[in-house]
């Protein structure tokens, strides 16, 4: 008889204690209504009248869902995101939602698709930091009755239907030609203006023409497989052959 009431004994013992990670916490019921929280390290309750619930505290990753989304100027697109988050109470999270982790990844969803819904793609594209720190102070917000405190929000891919990839893949390559255009027009403006002032210096000085031809003449003559042709104007031939006469 008393080896069956150790034994009883010790299995209540037993199962009144409780140990706790330093990242965990403990949410006590006492006959179904909350009574305290637990924290880390050793810890006991009654059995058979008491019931614990442990959440981790440390920070969770949950991936958003991919979602079908339309901008505001009607562009079609998927994007999905990846959440940040921690439990900031632990009674709260285990009393006021049933599963906050899937309450929350879907909060993040539905408010991720209106929030894209509120921005023109070129706004999506280049402010995506902006959009995802609006995302996640809606989020954090709307989860703040259930203990829970969004650290970031991070939109990770976005993609654009085939149509639309082609589209933009002609813009950026009209937007490269545009630029090669106007640096070879601003290229060919300053080479201009280069021998502007280059024949106003050889007009001024005389016998710099004669100098610079012979230089040319010199540099053309300096590959024995260059073959040089002069041109001479019909009006020089006339004065000469007028001159003769």
């Amino acid at each position: 008889m008393l080896f069956w009431l150790g034994l009883l004994v010790l299995i209540l013992i037993l199962t009144s204690v409780r140990v706790l990670f330093e990242y965990e916490k403990a949410v006590v019921f006492r006959f179904g209504q909350y009574s305290r929280t637990l924290a880390a390290g050793l810890n006991f309750i009654i059995p058979l009248v008491e019931r614990t619930e442990k959440v981790d505290m440390r920070i969770h990753v949950s991936d958003v869902p991919s979602q079908d989304a339309i901008t505001k100027d009607n562009i079609s697109l998927r994007v999905d995101a990846v959440l940040y988050y921690r439990l900031a109470d632990a009674e709260k999270a285990v009393i006021e939602v049933q599963d906050f982790s899937y309450a929350t990844a879907q909060l993040a969803q539905t408010t991720m698709r209106n929030v894209v819904g509120e921005v023109t793609l070129d706004q999506l594209l280049a402010e995506r930091d902006k959009i995802s720190e609006k995302i996640r102070t809606i989020v954090d917000k709307a989860t703040d009755p259930w203990g829970i405190k969004v650290d970031g929000v991070e939109l990770k891919h976005i993609e654009l239907p085939d149509d639309m990839k082609r589209v933009m893949a002609k813009a950026a390559e009209a937007e490269r030609m545009r630029r090669a255009t106007i640096i070879r027009s601003e290229g060919e403006a300053a080479a201009a203006d280069v021998l502007s002032q280059a024949a106003t210096t050889l007009n001024k000085q005389d016998g710099a023409m004669n100098l610079r031809t012979l230089q040319s003449l010199n540099d053309i003559a300096s590959d024995p497989s260059n073959s040089v042709t002069f041109f001479v104007p019909l009006d020089i031939v006339k004065n000469y052959m007028g001159k003769k006469k």
